[in-house]
């Protein structure tokens, strides 16, 4: 059995922190924001920590594919 690949679109979008708690980015921040509140933007700006135990098992164990 060869060496498992890492999942490309999962690795662009993620990224794993130090204490190993899970970061990501939100999406649809690009356009469309004529209409939406600043409470809304404020908070898409920022990236979100993520500290549910079992996505980040499951998240770790696809990356390592």
């Amino acid at each position: 059995m060869g060496k498992l690949k890492t999942s490309k679109t999962l690795a662009k979008r993620i990224k794993i922190t130090k204490s190993g708690k899970i970061k990501i980015w939100h999406s649809g921040w690009s356009h469309y924001k004529t209409g939406k509140s600043s409470k809304w933007k404020r908070q898409m700006r920022r990236p979100e920590i993520i500290e549910h135990k079992g996505f980040e098992k499951i998240v770790k164990l696809s990356l390592k594919r």
